[in-house]
């Protein structure tokens, strides 16, 4: 904000630093999940193993608290005044 970046533009910019990061972890978790859902399905009563309902709730529930828990510290970071931040710095 400091070199005149808008706010809504470095809140995005954050944001999208932390799809990233959830996507990278789902992409290694979802077939970490799928390839032990047959152990998980002998441990649960009433879960069958690959159940999607299960599998894209999950995915779900995870992007959305990922997206939350990044947008709560970049709208904050979006509202400091610049010449504070450098000063700080």
């Amino acid at each position: 904000m400091a070199l005149g970046a808008q706010r809504g533009v470095v809140v995005w910019m954050m944001l999208r630093e932390v799809f990233v990061f959830a996507a990278l972890g789902l992409a290694m978790g979802v077939p970490t999940a799928l390839g032990t859902s047959r152990f998980i399905e002998s441990l649960l009563f009433g879960m069958k193993a690959n159940d999607p309902r299960a599998l894209t709730l999950a995915v779900t529930i995870l992007l959305s608290a990922a997206l939350l828990a990044g947008y709560v510290p970049a709208r904050k970071a979006s509202r400091i005044d610049p010449m504070i931040a450098l000063r700080d710095e």
